[in-house]
């Protein structure tokens, strides 16, 4: 999401620098919808990011043109980080088996990207957006479970990433958190865990080892290239 090949695709079709690309293209999938209810969809990241990223890319295409090009930028970055040798077909044969499987109450911005099409025709490109589907997954229980643990989303992005990247990523002067306010966000992690455990339980043993195996497998390149 943060890398600066995504961001050149989002030049080239049209976006200014900045945060218009991101948000057009990633909440592209809600639909045209007012930047509030965007903001309460993503949830961590700043309102002011949100709303001035959304309204800036809305000149540029549709909602759902931009998340269409945010896919194709998901796949390209696959493609470029992708170690070769890994068996994505079977990968993508479980990835699609859990997201088929999740259940999508609640999970609007999940929902919308589990509706995304899939290329068949590029194996290494389909496994990165699979992970992409099943990071929202994620993303959209863990905003749940922080918010069942009594934090809001700014105190939850500083306990996680420290004051210097909640302001990144859109907080307005954000303020250090208490040791209470750290517990409670790793409850919230406990949590999120719980929420994802019956997605992961319609795997047997067998095919969650070789999932977990795929996943080692896909990250290795670009584990390799981060350690450097």
């Amino acid at each position: 999401m943060s890398d600066e090949a995504t961001a050149a695709i989002g030049l080239r079709a049209g976006f200014a620098p900045g945060r218009g690309f991101y948000c057009r293209g990633r909440f592209g999938v809600l639909g045209e919808v007012p930047a509030s209810v965007v903001q309460a969809v993503q949830g961590f990241l700043g309102p002011d990011l949100v709303m001035a990223g959304w309204r800036a890319g809305r000149s540029v295409m549709p909602p759902e043109e931009s998340a269409a090009c945010y896919a194709h930028a998901v796949r390209a970055w696959g493609r470029a980080h992708i170690s070769p040798g890994v068996d994505v077909e079977h990968f993508n044969h479980l990835a699609q088996q859990l997201i088929d499987a999740a259940d999508a109450d609640a999970l609007p911005l999940f929902t919308g990207w589990r509706a995304q099409p899939c290329p068949g025709d590029d194996p290494v490109g389909a496994a990165m957006q699979r992970i992409h589907v099943l990071r929202e997954h994620r993303g959209a229980c863990h905003l749940a479970a922080v918010r069942v643990c009594g934090l809001n989303a700014q105190e939850a992005m500083v306990v996680n990433l420290g004051i210097e990247q909640a302001t990144h990523y859109g907080w307005q002067e954000p303020r250090p958190v208490s040791a209470a306010l750290v517990s409670r966000w790793q409850r919230g992690e406990r949590l999120t865990d719980e929420l994802q455990a019956p997605l992961y339980a319609t795997l047997t043993d067998r095919q969650r080892t070789a999932f977990a195996q795929h996943v080692n497998a896909l990250t290795a390149l670009y584990s390799a290239d981060a350690g450097r």
